[in-house]
């Protein structure tokens, strides 16, 4: 009989191996190990810590630990019942390789949550031949370790938007992020004032006020919000945002240029052209610039909505705010001329928010960090088949996007 010993892969403190039995089958092979109290220490309490006295004896069977090899180990474990004279009860005694009320022992947790790092919990749970939910709640419970703790401390400059994870009204998330650093501060599910209010609750009047700026999309609840808990900070709109707003005008020109066409070579030229008006110049291949051109050759109006797009971008050019003014006020000049109501919607629309996007003088930030954030987010749904728990979904982001640490200026 072999004298050979597992005993040593089970260093546990304040217990040893008492018996060892191992089924080496090709298909379910498995290791069996029953591990007792080490008499030569007293019990502990796993309260407080305090060595207790001998209360009563118990035993829990089949503690999944590492496997050994290949093969599946489980521990048989005796464990002593401790009067603990501090808290006055009786408890199991501390383990140091599991807790009482788990059926899986700590190192095999750390193993599961390192794995969830760069496989689904799926395909872990399949891996290792263990319930979902078991893998779940361990690798939750590591992040609400390293992650559940929000730091809201030297933030500086926000950018808030939201995500949709879902149909519907309800299916939105709410994304602050670090601009800075690129760290997720926070997630919260709406899109709404109760959801930054949610926030701004978390954070300390000093923490408030030690906001210069938030980077926003033009959304009332949040601009409302940003408002009475940071009045001292700077409001930027995005560029995206108000270039994808306008999209929206030039998209209705060209349906309504498409309709009144006078002829059917001019409808041939209009129609299917959505997407090289919204493009930017520099992504059109050779033959869409030579299309592009040719439309803006024969459409007076679609030429007019186009060159107003480029310009529009170059307001986000000027680092001073006078300059900044005088070209918007000239941009609204040269929009006016083209009739339709969208655009004159639009015009109220960049007068009303007109101090953001003057804003970004001072402080040159954007929502553009969030978009690509969103993109990873996406890719984080994506890869679990979708989310039900928002609190573990938070998690996993912040896991997956905890931001530089050196920092940059904004402005």
């Amino acid at each position: 009989m072999s004298n050979l010993s597992i005993a040593a892969y089970f260093p546990f403190a304040r217990m040893k191996v008492v018996r060892q039995n191992a089924h080496l089958g090709i298909e379910h092979p498995g290791t069996q190990i029953r591990l007792e109290p080490d008499r030569r220490y007293r019990p502990l309490c796993r309260n407080c810590g305090a060595a207790g006295r001998v209360h009563a004896w118990g035993q829990r069977r089949f503690i999944r630990d590492l496997n050994v090899g290949p093969a599946m180990t489980l521990l048989d474990v005796a464990y002593r019942r401790v009067w603990c004279s501090t808290c006055r009860v009786a408890k199991v005694e501390r383990l140091s390789f599991a807790d009482a009320s788990q059926r899986i022992t700590h190192r095999l947790a750390r193993y599961l949550y390192e794995l969830c790092k760069v496989m689904t919990v799926q395909d872990v749970a399949r891996h290792m031949e263990l319930d979902p939910k078991t893998v779940k709640s361990v690798e939750k419970h590591f992040l609400q370790q390293e992650f559940g703790e929000a730091d809201y401390d030297g933030l500086r400059v926000l950018a808030i938007d939201e995500i949709a994870l879902r149909k519907g009204l309800n299916g939105y998330m709410t994304v602050v992020l670090d601009y800075l650093t690129g760290r997720v501060v926070w997630m919260g599910e709406g899109r709404s004032m109760e959801t930054l209010n949610a926030f701004f609750a978390e954070l300390t009047a000093e923490q408030k006020q030690g906001i210069e700026a938030v980077a926003l999309d033009m959304w009332d609840p949040f601009i409302n919000r940003v408002r009475h808990h940071c009045p001292q900070a700077k409001i930027v709109f995005d560029l995206f945002h108000l270039v994808k707003a306008f999209g929206e005008v030039i998209d209705e020109v060209r349906r309504e240029e498409t309709r009144q066409a006078a002829n059917r070579e001019d409808h041939c030229y209009i129609k299917g052209s959505r997407y090289l008006l919204l493009k930017n110049r520099q992504n059109l291949r050779a033959d869409e610039r030579l299309r592009l051109r040719a439309l803006l050759a024969v459409n007076q109006r679609l030429s007019s909505v186009y060159v107003l797009k480029d310009q529009l971008k170059m307001i986000y050019h000027y680092r001073r705010r006078g300059w900044a003014k005088r070209a918007l006020d000239q941009w609204c000049a040269l929009a006016a001329d083209v009739d339709h109501p969208l655009m004159r919607r639009f015009i109220g629309r960049l007068r009303r928010y007109e101090y953001g996007i003057l804003n970004h003088c001072e402080h040159q930030i954007g929502t553009s960090p969030l978009e690509g954030v969103n993109n990873k987010i996406k890719v984080i749904k994506r890869k679990a088949y979708g989310f039900h728990d928002p609190e573990y979904f938070a998690l996993k982001v912040k896991q997956a996007l905890p931001g530089r640490e050196t920092t940059t200026q904004s402005g």
